[in-house]
């Protein structure tokens, strides 16, 4: 079986510091979402009104850029990866372990995770990526979730079908696209109710 964790919110805590840029940056959280263009529809043709959460998720841009634009967008010059220095996630021990004793019963565990280029450092300095097999980044793929084809293309680089895998993500946006392709999927509360729900559907 093929099992395939989402890193934040699963494997560690997702971190947010939003609220910590806007503070030393001395803006409010309309205005942080009004720069990162969270707050109009995506429009190609002017790149004022791009998401550049998106675009950063999606690997088509990576942080210095996501910076750059933010300062022409906002006037505030910013020289600082935030995302990178502020970006301090808690392991979740129990899905470690959780993990460890799904490779050691046979099993191939994979981590598929949206995260951007400086989160994806982070991780990797912190060694969160080494419990997995292999992981599938979006910033990597040029795709995030719940786009279904960020799950067709880890199925196509495993040789896997949909049946012999199983999804674990603390989203249920997420794991309700990954089960429309006809993959069992979990929406993550805990790692012990995980493991009780697995045993419960005789995958483990």
């Amino acid at each position: 079986m093929l099992f395939i964790f989402d890193m934040g919110g699963v494997v560690t805590t997702t971190a947010k510091i939003e609220s910590r840029i806007e503070s030393i940056l001395k803006i409010s959280h309309q205005q942080f979402l009004e720069y990162c263009g969270c707050l109009t529809d995506a429009d190609a043709s002017d790149p004022s009104k791009t998401n550049l959460f998106t675009l950063c998720s999606d690997g088509i841009i990576d942080c210095r850029e996501f910076w750059r634009i933010f300062s022409e967008r906002s006037g505030i010059k910013v020289t600082t990866d935030w995302w990178h220095w502020l970006f301090h996630p808690v392991l979740n021990e129990k899905t470690v372990e959780l993990i460890k004793e799904l490779k050691a019963s046979g099993h191939r565990v994979i981590c598929g995770t949206n995260t951007i280029s400086s989160h994806y450092a982070n991780h990797i300095e912190r060694g969160d990526y080494a419990f997995f097999d292999q992981t599938y980044s979006s910033c990597f793929m040029g795709v995030s979730k719940p786009d279904v084809n960020f799950w067709k293309l880890i199925l196509t680089a495993e040789n896997a079908e949909p049946e012999n895998c199983v999804f674990i993500d603390d989203r249920k946006d997420n794991a309700d696209a990954a089960a429309s392709l006809g993959i069992k999927s979990y929406v993550f509360t805990g790692a012990d109710e995980l493991k009780e729900q697995l045993k419960k559907d005789g995958i483990i």
